[in-house]
């Protein structure tokens, strides 16, 4: 009976794991085209029942880790040997292999949804509880994903030895950081009865939260 649950649970999990080679480039698209209803679609599925939820599409979380490790297996076919990773001072000594350094990532780049949710939450004047700040960080995780995949292979690509590779690397840096500040603003601005300069600048103020707490995990890890 046991052997016969673990064979059901493995049928399930193979589905799972192969289901993602469809559905995780048309999100990917989607995320990328139709970015803010996206955002209005994670915020939809959580009014469905469980089992119902993301039918078409990867759940945001998912689809930020397995971003993450998309970028990170970029970087390493590129043969760019992860910095954290190679280094054993301060708390990057916990930090050993490559599954490690995505789950790093994940939790780096999660910052940014949750400091933008956050914002959204205190404009609303609404209490601040796991309840309230679920929606807008599942609905942030798209853009945030497409963010961290561009900047993450804008600065593999500046790394090479390549010639026009830093171009290259900061010019899609760039161009990640700019899409992700129009959505976040467009988003704010869809939220909330505010002009596009409010919302312009509640997104500026949320990445420059974000990139402080960044900079200080940095300092964690290297110091």
């Amino acid at each position: 009976m046991d052997f016969m649950k673990w064979l059901n649970s493995l049928d399930e999990l193979l589905y799972e794991v192969m289901s993602w080679l469809a559905f995780y480039p048309l999100t990917l698209w989607r995320a990328a085209v139709r970015p803010l209803s996206m955002m209005a679609y994670a915020d939809s599925q959580l009014a469905l029942p469980e089992a119902e939820q993301y039918s078409d599409a990867i759940s945001p979380p998912l689809f930020l880790a397995l971003t993450l490790a998309l970028a990170h297996g970029i970087e390493e076919a590129l043969g760019v040997t992860d910095r954290i990773v190679a280094s054993h001072r301060g708390l990057a000594g916990l930090v050993s292999d490559d599954s490690s350094a995505v789950v790093l990532r994940l939790l780096v780049f999660a910052i940014f949804p949750l400091v933008m949710s956050v914002r959204l939450v205190r404009g609303q004047r609404v209490q601040l509880n796991r309840l309230s700040l679920r929606m807008p960080f599942y609905a942030n995780c798209y853009p945030a994903s497409l963010f961290a995949l561009g900047i993450s292979i804008g600065t593999t690509i500046a790394t090479l030895h390549w010639p026009p590779g830093r171009m290259v690397g900061a010019a899609m840096a760039s161009a990640a950081l700019i899409h992700y500040v129009v959505v976040e603003t467009c988003w704010f601005k869809s939220q909330r009865p505010i002009g596009a300069i409010v919302a312009f600048a509640s997104a500026i103020v949320g990445l420059t939260e974000g990139f402080a707490l960044l900079l200080l995990v940095a300092i964690l890890f290297r110091s």
